[in-house]
């Protein structure tokens, strides 16, 4: 006979109607939980009617890149020429040592601004959750066949300091939307670079001179594969420049950069 608990279990576990209920349980609880803490906007903080969201006024100042752009520093160009694969002449003038970037936006000083410093500088890590699925939308052409997710890393004492890595908290928060896995120990900041908020373009590859390796246990993990670079934003290029080389020199098979926002 069975007892009257092992009974209720089997039901639960395989019954349709209990699903049911749970799912109208939890719905109820998700239903007063926005009543007692509404959603708010990830930027100015109105109430709006999921949460991680914008405001339809934020959301339409946020400059979305998107084609046509260039096919190497993925920025945006001023009309569409009707064809795909162009690069500017920037891109020309001046390649990246890694392959193809791409971003979900420009970097200004609105709601993008707000986004990035919320997350980097204010401990508000639930910024990263959107930002995550934006980025694997911008990147998809990048993340299709690639093999691992690497966050840029900091020094260990910006690392103790800040206490999180603003560009893992990205990957992670990436990776379930593509399904590339994610090795934040690819690659080892060696050296305490200074801030490169103030620098020139010439400066900041100076800076960023011998800053990256790759640990020797990492070696075999790096040699073959195709590696997307994460991060918060790209300014100038030099951070990622300065690792993607030391990862193509280790033999990765190619190196591509996917950040929240650019400088353009």
């Amino acid at each position: 006979m069975i007892e009257a608990a092992h009974f209720k279990r089997l039901i639960f576990r395989h019954g349709q109607w209990p699903r049911m209920l749970r799912q109208k349980v939890s719905g109820f609880g998700k239903v007063a939980a926005d009543f007692i803490f509404p959603p708010l906007c990830l930027c100015c903080r109105k109430a709006i009617a999921s949460t991680g969201a914008l405001c339809p006024e934020c959301w339409d100042k946020v400059r979305f890149i998107e084609r046509p752009f260039c096919e190497r520093l993925g920025t945006p160009f001023s009309m569409d020429l009707g064809q795909d694969g162009l690069l500017s002449p920037e891109a020309v003038a001046n390649p990246p040592v890694y392959g193809r970037a791409r971003a979900v936006a420009q970097f200004d000083e609105g709601p993008v601004r707000h986004l990035v410093h919320r997350l980097k500088y204010g401990d508000r890590l639930e910024v990263a959750r959107p930002l995550g699925l934006w980025m694997a939308r911008a990147g998809a052409d990048l993340l299709e066949d690639a093999d691992v997710l690497l966050p840029v890393p900091l020094h260990w004492r910006r690392l103790l300091k800040r206490r999180y890595n603003q560009a893992n908290v990205l990957a992670q928060a990436l990776s379930p939307h593509c399904g590339v896995r994610v090795d934040p120990f690819l690659l080892e900041r060696v050296k305490p670079t200074a801030t490169q908020v103030r620098l020139t373009r010439s400066q900041r590859a100076l800076n960023m001179q011998g800053a990256f390796v790759v640990p020797e246990e990492a070696r075999s993990r790096v040699e073959g594969r195709s590696i997307v670079l994460v991060d918060d934003v790209l300014t100038s290029g030099a951070t990622l420049n300065a690792a993607a080389r030391v990862l193509l020199r280790h033999r990765a098979a190619r190196v591509d950069v996917l950040v929240f926002a650019r400088v353009i």
